[in-house]
């Protein structure tokens, strides 16, 4: 019989309107499952589970009564680190941060806390969320279920983690260049990037975006209703708007998609990575779709540039820091960083300037085409020890050059899971949409998840370990 917590959310709230299953059962079943696989997996921090069964109890009541007060009531989800939760800390992943705890919850966690969701506990991430890995100087170093050895990716390490390990459907993380789409696609789930103020989210800033990872494309739809509703403190938001999130249905006859199997910059791409994209067009194909191959869309300018921009960006974040908090960030971010103590103001702004390239560029390839395909990752998980898939600080995102851009041209983009490596590890599939169609990518997302092969089960690492 399938624990309460894997379930996917939709199946969830049946459950509870049936009786079949209480919040309270699901609370259990997921707090057993950290127990034991959170020794291996370090995907958690700050778990409250005293509050996380309270707030499942009184779940569980208004369920009985007939009176749930959200469309989450009682639905388990997780936090990212980086995103304010009212009463806890916000080091941001470093050992270097403050301890002090929060005042309120932020946008994303207000809107679920409001819907009725079990906020249990946040979801490591690297430190300041610089990295593509789970390495942290505060967190304890997360892993890859399907291989332990390797990451998750990052910065949403945990989030990916815990989507895979069946630590409840729901979970929120962040994106600035990938960082929801590379550990979704390094760990075999699902994720949206939303269009760029979509999700009010506090701090706002350019490509910074909230998004939803979970197992399934109609959990995160069900994730997005609640998400995207108006916030006022994110002054980038979009407005308010009403999107049919729970209308999946596509027919794809007619739809023009481009496959872009080179990003034009960074980490050539895996054989084994493009034959699995390749394959999920030829699915698209055969169900009337039309495909055509297009050109890259970076350069090494554009990535260089951007490199160069956040880097000086991070520099003034932590300038002021003293020497001996600043010792105690990770040595390979320290080492990226210092290079920006040398820039002169025109390093700085050609630097900038390249986002504004990447989004004259963006504009111009999706011309005649509705949605992109392309790898989410040119290469799969690597070692969970490292920082980057290079693990060289002067080459930090060879990585990125096939999310990065939508980031910077505010587009929607989703990875999901299209495949395995011979090693069976998971490949990620990216589709890409218009600026503002959301819902058209999570279409296409839910078409594909219709078409593509039968899944291989979840991993579950922790039971060999017990073993």
């Amino acid at each position: 019989m399938t624990e309460p917590s894997e379930l996917c959310a939709t199946d969830l709230m049946a459950a509870y309107r049936s009786g079949h299953v209480s919040p309270v059962d699901t609370m259990h079943s997921l707090l057993a499952r950290l127990e034991i696989a959170e020794p291996l997996l370090a995907a958690t921090w700050a778990v409250d589970a005293e509050a996380a069964l309270a707030s499942a109890r009184a779940s569980e009541g208004r369920w009985r009564a007939g009176r749930p007060i959200g469309p989450l009531d009682g639905i388990p989800v997780s936090i990212k680190e980086m995103i304010a939760t009212r009463g806890t800390a916000k080091p941001i992943g470093t050992a270097a941060g403050d301890m002090t705890p929060q005042p309120r919850d932020a946008p994303p966690a207000a809107r679920v806390r409001e819907a009725g969701a079990i906020i249990w506990g946040k979801t490591t991430n690297p430190d300041f969320g610089m990295l593509s890995s789970g390495l942290s100087s505060f967190h304890r170093l997360s892993r890859n279920p399907w291989d332990p050895t390797l990451t998750p990716g990052g910065s949403s390490a945990g989030a990916a983690t815990a989507a895979a390990a069946g630590y409840g459907p729901l979970h929120v993380g962040t994106d600035i260049g990938g960082s929801v789409r590379l550990p979704a696609g390094w760990c075999g789930i699902f994720t949206l990037k939303p269009s760029n103020g979509r999700v009010p989210i506090d701090p706002p800033y350019i490509g910074r975006i909230a998004g939803p990872m979970t197992r399934t494309v109609t959990d995160a739809a069900l994730l997005m209703a609640v998400l995207s509703k108006p916030d006022p403190r994110d002054y980038m938001s979009l407005p308010a708007e009403y999107l049919p999130w729970e209308d999946l249905g596509l027919d794809l006859r007619g739809v023009r998609v481009g496959l872009m199997l080179d990003a034009g910059c960074g980490l050539p791409v895996d054989p084994e990575i493009t034959t699995a994209i390749v394959a999920a067009a030829a699915l698209f194909e055969a169900q009337g779709a039309v495909i055509e191959a297009v050109p890259p869309l970076m350069t090494r300018d554009m990535l260089d540039g951007l490199d160069r921009f956040w880097r000086i960006r991070f520099f003034e974040q932590t300038r002021d820091l003293p020497p001996d908090r600043y010792a105690l960030i990770l040595p390979y971010i320290r080492a990226w960083v210092e290079a920006a103590r040398d820039y002169d103001g025109m390093q700085v702004y050609t630097g900038f300037d390249q986002i504004m390239k990447m989004r004259e560029a963006g504009r111009d390839a999706f011309e005649g085409y509705d949605f992109f395909l392309s790898p989410t990752a040119p290469v799969s998980a690597f070692p969970a020890e490292f920082a980057s898939p290079l693990n060289d600080p002067t080459r930090p995102f060879e990585h990125i050059a096939f999310t990065a851009p939508w980031n910077m041209t505010e587009q929607p983009a989703a990875s999901i899971n299209c495949g395995y490596t011979s090693k069976g590890l998971p490949i990620g599939l990216q589709i890409v949409g218009r600026r503002f169609d959301d819902m058209g990518v999570l279409r296409m997302s839910r078409a594909y998840e219709r078409i593509r092969p039968a899944q291989r089960p979840w991993p579950t690492p922790w039971l060999r370990e017990a073993a």
